[in-house]
């Protein structure tokens, strides 16, 4: 068993992988740059290092960097989480060069099913359907062109490695091909370290269906079940649920066994999901492979009991998958609401800034995987995301209501974040009946962010009543002839300001 692991990321998913170590009686070591020297996940650390400036390519990018820091702790094992290099083929084999267990896919594996490009033609290879589009890599405009004109508009421009709908562009004439592709290309660069992008046919209207593998050393492959992502905005997942309603046990068993072809064919070991697109006719077809833990991976603990860390580090410790696919099971219904600091009512421009209060939910079938605290600066140099918000219940509907009434006792202060734009997805009547596709949120935009008529008049109306009305401070606050209070009046007297 691997005694000591450097965990390359920071917030939730450092904080994540961190706790499962601590379960394994393994010792961890995490990295921070500059900014981060204040941040949750060191908290969770036995041994932490700074390994450079702010920007990711100056730190949480550095394969160097983090390489020199394992080696200097002493670690034996290097888990990427997700993001950064998480997927990144260089990474792996600087890892494997220095004799570091790198808790993933090996490296060749890596460079197979990380490059999307490479890792549908391994898909066609086992006669999994896959979407019409490029099979070679190329940097020539007139390649992208003539593609783009074989499979027809529209298309999308997609980074070659990565994820997280980094880099990915949907181009529905020529003219927009050329600074599609070159946008695609600056933000893969920035965001994997890799600017190589390529081009499909984009269906309109898919469902984002991904399927949970794992795979060891020893050829055992079993499957988790699926998870449903298509509530998506700018190609970004940000709820997810289990199980779909849009499959049955015929389809789940065919996509399954799919994925794990996928997997076995390119060699894959550890924990991997399997993506695929599934049209309004239930034709699904090959996406991509994640090669790494995903932000959505806690919907599957909850519904098959299985850790998904604790079988990546165990599968890198040369163990066998000690799970048999007949044990695996789905139970009860889990969904998961990513919780960002973003303004949704300002074109969701990331918001930084300082966490004045913080008050998160709990109770029964509830888990917030969180990497900020009250009084903590979000940064403004990485993804936005806070925290994630997870229900399990018996069943989908009760794990809707579960997951709204967590979110109105979701309280951020301090900046915007995504907490009322979740509540209003969920209470759409396309969402609670299953009825949606990875479009949703561009079709019902004017619903989930409702204008605010008349605002002025309302603000003057409130001021007016505000000025007739005896103030109210301190413990009197309690004894109002109401029968009901708000968490504000349960505070008692407070206001918000800065150190």
């Amino acid at each position: 068993m691997i005694k000591k692991i450097l965990i390359a990321n920071r917030g939730e998913i450092a904080i994540r992988v961190a706790r499962a170590c601590r379960e394994l009686g393994i010792e961890v070591v995490g990295v921070y740059s500059e900014v981060d020297k204040d941040s949750l996940h060191l908290r969770f650390m036995d041994d932490a290092y700074c390994i450079g400036e702010p920007a990711p390519k100056k730190s949480y990018l550095d394969i160097q960097k983090i390489v020199d820091a394992a080696k200097k702790s002493g670690c034996e094992a290097i888990h990427p989480g997700y993001g950064f290099l998480a997927e990144n083929a260089e990474f792996a084999k600087t890892c494997a060069d220095n004799n570091i267990i790198f808790i993933g896919p090996d490296y060749k594996a890596l460079a197979l099913v990380g490059d999307k490009l490479a890792s549908r033609n391994t898909a066609r290879r086992v006669d999994v359907p896959v979407i019409p589009g490029m099979e070679l890599k190329s940097s020539d405009l007139e390649t992208f062109k003539k593609t783009a004109n074989q499979v027809g508009y529209p298309v999308i421009i997609k980074a070659s490695l990565g994820g997280g709908g980094k880099g990915m562009r949907v181009v529905h004439t020529e003219k927009e091909l050329e600074p599609s592709i070159s946008a695609g290309q600056r933000e893969a660069k920035s965001a994997f370290g890799d600017d190589t992008v390529y081009l499909e046919k984009y269906i309109e209207k898919p469902r984002h269906i991904e399927f949970q593998v794992l795979r060891d050393n020893y050829g055992n492959t079993i499957h988790l079940f699926e998870r449903e992502c298509s509530i998506q905005r700018r190609h970004q997942k940000i709820i997810e649920e289990t199980p779909s309603v849009a499959l049955d046990n015929n389809l789940r068993r065919r996509m399954a066994e799919a994925a794990k072809q996928v997997i076995s064919a390119a060699g894959y070991t550890n924990a991997g999901t399997v993506e695929f697109l599934l049209d309004e006719n239930n034709n699904f077809y090959f996406l991509e492979v994640n090669a790494r833990v995903q932000v959505e991976h806690p919907i599957t603990e909850l519904v098959t009991g299985v850790d998904l860390v604790h079988q990546q580090i165990l599968i890198a410790s040369g163990q066998k998958i000690k799970l048999n696919q007949e044990e695996i099971y789905q139970r009860g219904h889990a969904i998961e609401a990513r919780i960002y600091a973003e303004d949704p009512e300002n074109n969701f421009l990331p918001s930084p800034g300082e966490i004045l209060y913080l008050n998160e939910p709990q109770g029964p079938g509830v888990r917030v995987d969180s990497g900020v605290y009250q009084g903590w600066n979000v940064p403004p140099h990485y993804d936005p995301i806070l925290s994630k918000l997870i229900v399990w219940a018996e069943d989908r509907e009760i794990a809707i209501a579960r997951l709204v009434n967590n979110l109105k006792d979701y309280i951020i202060l301090g900046i915007k974040t995504n907490i009322g734009f979740l509540k209003e997805i969920l209470l759409t009547k396309n969402f609670l009946e299953g009825n949606y596709h990875t479009h949703f949120i561009d079709e019902c935009k004017d619903e989930l962010l409702k204008k605010k008529k008349n605002l002025h008049a309302a603000l003057i109306a409130g001021a007016l009543m505000q000025s007739q009305t005896k103030k109210v401070t301190g413990p009197e606050i309690l004894h109002q002839d109401s029968e009901q209070t708000t968490p504000w009046q349960e505070l008692g007297a407070w206001k918000i300001c800065k150190r």
